[in-house]
């Protein structure tokens, strides 16, 4: 009897949860700043998922002119988009080559994030007392660490790789996440339908990850997009110090290529504008989709 009640209460929380959802949706799309993230992710996804057609030669590949010669800092035009660099390279194929790495970064690394950020949140707001005490310490460690040169010493330690990047965003940016779960966790463990569960005989895992989690996920979601953002831009700038993944074309590698090249000195603006153009408009969608699920999750902000 006491299990058909407890299973009768889930089912209409159930039905609740998913008629919130979908109405979360809706004013999550009637947005502005909701759309204008999601659109910029959606094209650099597409530009991912089909670099092999849209660029026109292998980013790696040196290009000769007809002459014989290497088609080095080539002009925008002459057959190439976005003109060369100083070894022949075809601009435009590495700037749609790292949208690859950019996102591969960013989305792996807000999966972790969001995943330690969530258990540790979840964890340390339900149980409390002494789980409570030692998770939100190494909070406070993991805070106090300075971000870049943590990453470099750890590429410095271990072989240049763009997983490095993600190790180190997620054992650094868990904590934002971890806090902001736990505030709300401490809430939502107080509440009548928690305490239901808990009188009806449902161990403490069941409470914690049916009762509880769905309840703080959309903040999770939210700190995923900005741990997006925050992985690229960091890659970004480990590649330009050198410390990047030399196997892989990213936005940062072509960064650093210019300005060991002396692009700007050189007003070889079209090596390397567009890349940075590119990382300043991932890192804005992750702003704008942030910025639109605070003003839904809080409908207060908007005032």
């Amino acid at each position: 009897m006491v299990a058909d009640v407890e299973s009768a209460a889930l089912m209409r929380r159930s039905s609740q949860r998913l008629a919130a959802a979908r109405d979360v949706a809706r004013r999550l799309l009637s947005d502005p700043y909701t759309v204008a993230g999601l659109s910029i992710y959606v094209v650099f996804i597409v530009v991912a998922l089909f670099a092999d057609v849209l660029a026109t030669h292998d980013p790696t590949e040196i290009l000769f002119r007809a002459n014989g010669r290497v088609a080095a800092n080539r002009p925008l035009g002459e057959g190439f988009i976005l003109g060369t660099t100083n070894l022949g390279r075809d601009i435009y194929s590495q700037l749609v080559y790292g949208s690859r790495s950019a996102l591969m970064v960013g989305l792996t690394a807000a999966v972790f994030v969001v995943a330690i950020g969530t258990l540790t949140g979840l964890l340390s707001g339900y149980f409390g007392g002494f789980v409570d005490a030692a998770i939100m310490r190494l909070a406070d460690i993991a805070l106090a660490i300075p971000f870049l040169p943590f990453v470099i010493v750890l590429a410095a330690f271990l072989r240049p790789s763009t997983w490095n990047v993600v190790i180190a965003v997620a054992l650094l940016l868990w904590p934002n996440t971890a806090r902001v779960i736990r505030s709300q966790v401490l809430t939502v463990r107080e509440r009548a339908y928690v305490e239901a569960a808990r009188v009806t005989g449902a161990s403490e895992a069941r409470i914690l990850f049916v009762h509880v989690a769905p309840n703080i996920l959309p903040l999770s979601f939210l700190y995923g997009s900005i741990a997006i953002g925050w992985a690229i831009l960091t890659e970004a700038a480990v590649s330009f110090v050198g410390f990047g993944d030399p196997s892989r074309i990213s936005w940062g590698f072509m960064l650093q290529d210019a300005f060991v090249s002396q692009a700007l000195s050189r007003g070889s603006w079209h090596w390397f504008l567009p890349p940075g153009f590119c990382i300043v408009l991932v890192v804005v969608a992750g702003f704008f989709l942030s910025r639109g699920a605070e003003e839904v999750l809080f409908p207060k902000l908007r005032s």
